[in-house]
């Protein structure tokens, strides 16, 4: 798409090979690489100022995806004017397309009428939308941005009223979907695969209610089983908080901010949007408490991954962000926290369906590729959310020794042969590797 890598990223990819050293040379090139790679094959500057993102192989922009392909240059936002337009950018881009259609997960660059596949949902069509799978954490994703854009820069044009008509959209979505029995959305589609449709005529799984909000599908684009999805409630609980403090004063749009005038926000619409956040903050966070835990085989209470309030829950995890996992990188726990450290052990072994062991790396996979397959961005993870400085080095170790020669990362790796594996060039992987190392230097993204 372009060929230009901003001098801030020039400095900062000389600066990590030089801490690498000769020891991690090795991290260095796979680094210099991807993450110069998502500007230059991913990006593109539209003629509004708004960013679009190609997920990699694939012509459509996620909304999760973006938002983590692009989270690692944060590190670099206060100090680039460029890179900071560039996230503003995404940032705009994004709520437009949830004004189009809020229950989208992947969006064209134009209006093409481009699809992964037409399903059968002829009221909800968009000429703009590529899939229309809901997945809660489709939603969170670009609040999380424009935070973490704000958090690190101390910039505020992203809050404009495109944000605000979208955090609105976004709080109606969420809180409709805590009762799906009243929500509109319903997804079937023809396919081998159980996991590409939804039951029930395309309304899921039976539920009850819990105070979480349902999802569709997963972030892997598989669907649930069980429709609350603990994972995406923990990253929804964090963002509404985000919302608290963006809508609160001193917040950027805080009654009678320059943001919030600038944006057309009144007192009145502030004080409401922070008052709806809080409270169904605290649904989603007493659901979380009340119904999505569960007990391991060894009788340790751990998170489930999916429940439905009606008794049946889900001892998994899936490699895709967000995560049980991932829980303290989203903000949801911290690190060290006893019921997060019980449900990582319980993950990161033969409890969890989706571990797989190899001779060259272990770790957590996905319904969403081969059985035995390892994802890179789990491993990523796994190293994120460790205070281990050790554990960090033997997996950066281990997603560099396994990329084939590529210098890229992939989706999933056969960790008996690294030789097979999914996706060649799958940007959000090649961006969480770059995140990992970064954090290992101790260059961190400001929440």
């Amino acid at each position: 798409m372009n060929d230009h890598v901003p001098q801030s990223v020039t400095r900062l990819v000389a600066q990590i090979a030089c801490r690498c050293g000769t020891k991690h040379s090795r991290w260095a090139e796979v680094f210099e690489n991807t993450f110069c790679d998502t500007l230059t094959t991913t990006i593109r500057r539209e003629g509004d100022g708004s960013t679009f993102l190609i997920t990699g192989d694939i012509p459509a922009m996620w909304l999760r995806d973006s938002t983590a392909q692009m989270r690692p240059y944060l590190v670099l936002a206060q100090e680039s004017q460029e890179i900071s337009d560039l996230i503003a950018g995404l940032v705009k881009r994004q709520f437009f397309c949830i004004s189009i259609d809020p229950y989208a997960n992947a969006f064209n660059e134009t209006a093409n009428g481009e699809a992964w596949d037409k399903d059968d949902e002829t009221d909800f069509t968009s000429p703009w939308v590529w899939e229309r799978k809901y997945e809660t954490d489709s939603l969170c994703y670009p609040i999380q941005l424009a935070w973490l854009l704000y958090a690190n820069t101390g910039r505020v044009d992203q809050f404009n009223a495109g944000f605000m008509k979208g955090v609105e959209r976004i709080l109606g979505v969420l809180r409709t979907e805590q009762n799906h029995a009243n929500s509109p959305y319903f997804f079937t589609r023809e396919s081998d695969l159980p996991t590409e449709s939804l039951t029930y005529g395309g309304r899921g799984t039976p539920t009850g209610r819990t105070g979480m909000t349902w999802s569709g599908f997963r972030p892997s684009d598989d669907a649930c089983t069980y429709h609350y999805l603990v994972p995406s409630n923990m990253f929804a609980s964090v963002v509404l908080g985000y919302i608290e403090r963006i809508f609160a004063e001193p917040g950027p749009l805080g009654p009678g901010s320059r943001a919030a005038d600038r944006a057309g926000v009144t007192r009145e619409q502030a004080t409401r949007i922070g008052r709806d956040a809080h409270e169904l903050n605290q649904d989603i966070t007493e659901g979380i408490r009340k119904y999505g835990t569960t007990c391991n085989d060894a009788g340790e209470a751990v998170y489930a991954y999916e429940t439905d309030g009606l008794g049946h829950a889900s001892i998994m995890d899936d490699a895709n962000v967000p995560s049980l996992m991932a829980a303290p990188y989203l903000g949801f726990c911290t690190a060290d926290d006893p019921l997060y450290l019980s449900t990582r052990a319980t993950l990161l072994s033969a409890a969890n369906p989706y571990y797989y062991e190899g001779r060259y790396a272990k770790g957590i996979g996905s319904s969403h590729t081969p059985e035995g397959y390892v994802w890179p961005i789990a491993l990523a993870i796994q190293g994120l959310t460790s205070n281990d400085i050790e554990e960090k080095e033997r997996l950066l170790d281990v997603l560099t020794s396994t990329d084939d020669g590529t210098d890229q990362i992939h989706e999933s790796i056969n960790p008996e042969d690294p030789g097979q594996f999914t996706r060649k060039w799958f940007s959000w992987a090649n961006m969480m590797f770059c995140e990992l190392v970064l954090d290992y230097f101790g260059m961190r993204v400001k929440r």
